[in-house]
């Protein structure tokens, strides 16, 4: 939660600056709702036995920029929380993502 709070907080102040345009704010607030939804759709299937959503899928949309979706619907739904591989491999998306932008910031 708190990677969540600091990453909102660094693109705001990015965006402040003029680093960070708004299109991108707008972007991370998009994927991270979808991401949110997608995760909550896989947690009800599980649930009930029925189709999941593949973690390609979930791994894709932390690329992407839903990441902080992610992170809130691993904490407030306790999902996909136990498998290490999983979640190894989500912090390796985070940080391409992560990285990516700061990249793409500081070679404008």
């Amino acid at each position: 939660m708190l990677l969540v709070l600091i990453a909102a907080f660094a693109l705001l102040m990015g965006y402040r600056i003029g680093r960070v345009p708004q299109g991108l704010l707008y972007l991370y607030g998009l994927a991270s709702l979808v991401t949110l939804v997608v995760y909550a759709w896989d947690k009800y299937a599980a649930r009930r036995g029925q189709r999941r959503v593949p973690e390609r899928m979930l791994h894709w949309l932390a690329v992407i920029g839903g990441w902080p979706g992610a992170l809130l619907a691993q904490q407030w739904l306790r999902h996909k929380t136990v498998k290490k591989r999983f979640r190894g491999f989500f912090y390796l998306t985070l940080l391409i993502n992560i990285g990516l932008v700061f990249l793409w910031q500081f070679n404008r």
